[in-house]
């Protein structure tokens, strides 16, 4: 007897059908083939155990099951429920006929006790079961309300084998999950315990900042210990427009797939993610990939932030790959067995000293490093990342009256309210292009349409190149911070004014530094 059931497999964050192909015939024995890795073969046992535990047969046959398609490796432990359905189907223990069976989509990891564990990558394969036209599927109950998010199939939670068992069985009624994905926008996107309000002084760089998260620019702060270069950079968030549902489905499935979804209690990821990784990170943790493919920190920081603190301290290999991203916001991982690709549209936010004792440049403190150290030091950086930052930003220690001022700053609400009205304006000046949002995005011969200037412009921009050596890629990202100031201000046309302050974010001279 043949009997059929389906799981899915993940290639990046998106999911494929897997036929799980289940044959009994007379004889002894237990045969897996497919393609299946060691956590798929070791999948018998757990089978097996969970099967007699709850009280069901094993069959004493020869059972011969087949993953399909036989080229496409399958991977971890979330087969568990989808082979032990098979197994009691094909051995009649469950009364739905094959062909019925066959409108399931089944996966789950199963303790010896028949438990359903959670599994990775829900969202995805929701999301493939309804372009399928799967009828429902069985998950366990923590994936559940992820999985939910998707209006069809129905999502049937379930907690142990019996319960899937007994489901198919028509012995139990087990209601759908549906998650209303407008009430989450409406009712927790706009809560968060810091605030904009909470930075003393420092008015200049919380203006580059509204800038850089207006026109989703990257940005660079420099300056010594305790300025508040990490404090600002956490609030960032805090003053990025909303995420639209789109973004916010895109960044679910590749939290999903990475198994960071947590605890979540609705299944989706409604605010933009904030990504932090020491600078003992490795390259493949950083951009994604390894034995197992997984999605690295510049994915997990998708449509949000990456913040890379004491940027010098990284790596230098590590820094590197982050160009390509930079400039494509996509990163394509090519392996002898496999080829990948994720998303990694992010902002980046990095930080650093001037030097490596911290007070180059201190007004008050004297800088302790040896003669060509402050140069040494800066040079860790990459002259070609360097230039795909589009803000350079030197940030001075915080003045006492500053400090001990009672007087508030403006809150992270009001600059909210600029950022998501500026972001209004590039959404309709892009709704013709497709997969461009933001300033930042713009591709070159974009710019040359979007951001024009006139001549006293030209003139300013012109003796900025020449003065300060920029590159032709500086003077783009020159003309789209402009833009993206001149929308702050509702301005149709960049103005000279615009234009004179996007210098002075690009204004940074490496190679003066450390004398």
């Amino acid at each position: 007897m043949l009997v059929k059931t389906f799981g899915s497999a993940v290639n990046g964050i998106d999911a494929m059908p897997i036929t799980i192909e289940v044959n009994l015939s007379g004889s002894f024995g237990y045969v897996l083939v497919g393609l299946p890795d060691n956590a798929v073969r070791e999948s018998r046992e757990r089978v097996e155990a969970a099967i007699r535990n709850n009280k069901y047969e094993y069959p004493r046959g020869k059972l011969t099951l087949n993953m399909a398609p036989a080229d496409v490796r399958k991977e971890g432990s979330a087969y568990d429920l989808t082979i032990a359905i098979g197994i009691l189907s094909v051995s009649g223990q469950i009364h739905m006929s094959p062909e019925e069976l066959e409108n399931y989509l089944i996966m789950g990891e199963l303790s010896l006790d028949g438990t359903v564990r959670p599994i990775k990558g829900a969202l995805p394969l929701a999301i493939m079961a309804r372009a399928e036209n799967f009828k429902a599927v069985l998950l366990p109950a923590q994936n559940a309300t992820e999985a939910g998010i998707v209006d069809r199939p129905d999502i049937i939670p379930i907690n142990n084998l019996s319960e899937a068992v007994e489901y198919l069985n028509g012995k139990l009624e087990i209601q759908p999950i549906k998650v209303d994905t407008r009430s989450i926008f409406e009712h927790d996107n706009e809560h968060f315990p810091i605030d904009f309000s909470d930075v003393k002084g420092q008015e200049n760089v919380k203006r580059s900042l509204e800038v850089a998260a207006a026109g989703g620019h990257n940005l660079i702060m420099i300056g010594p210990p305790g300025a508040g270069k990490s404090m600002l950079a956490k609030r960032i968030p805090t003053i990025m427009p909303p995420m639209t549902l789109l973004e916010a489905l895109e960044t679910t499935k590749i939290h999903s797939v990475a198994g960071k979804i947590g605890n979540e209690s609705h299944g989706l990821v409604a605010h933009r993610p904030f990504r932090s990784p020491h600078h003992t990170i490795s390259d493949v943790a950083l951009v994604g990939g390894g034995s197992v493919p997984q999605p690295g920190e510049i994915s997990l920081a998708h449509n949000g932030v990456l913040f890379l603190d004491e940027l010098p301290e990284f790596k230098r290999s590590v820094l590197e790959v982050l160009r390509q991203p930079l400039e494509e916001r996509k990163i394509a991982i090519s392996r002898a067995r496999f080829s990948i690709e994720y998303p990694a549209n992010f902002m980046l936010v990095a930080s650093m000293n001037p030097c490596p004792c911290g007070y180059y440049n201190h007004p008050t403190k004297d800088c302790i490093c040896p003669a060509g150290s402050v140069h040494r030091y800066m040079s860790k950086i990459s002259g070609p990342l360097l230039d795909r930052i589009d803000l350079h930003i030197e940030i001075t220690p915080v003045a006492f009256d500053d400090l001990t001022s009672g007087r508030m700053g403006e809150s992270s609400e009001l600059v909210r309210k600029r950022v998501f009205q500026a972001r209004l304006l590039q959404r309709e000046r892009f709704a013709r292009y497709q997969g461009i949002h933001s300033n930042a995005m713009m591709e070159s011969q974009m710019i040359r349409e979007i951001c024009k200037i006139d001549k006293p412009s030209e003139n300013l921009l012109k003796r900025a190149i020449t003065v300060l050596r920029l590159s032709a890629r500086a003077y783009d990202r020159i003309l789209k911070v402009s833009r993206t100031i001149a929308d702050l201000s509702e301005c149709d046309r960049i103005m000279p004014e615009h234009v004179a302050e996007a210098i002075q974010y690009r204004s940074l001279d490496r190679d003066n530094w450390g004398g």
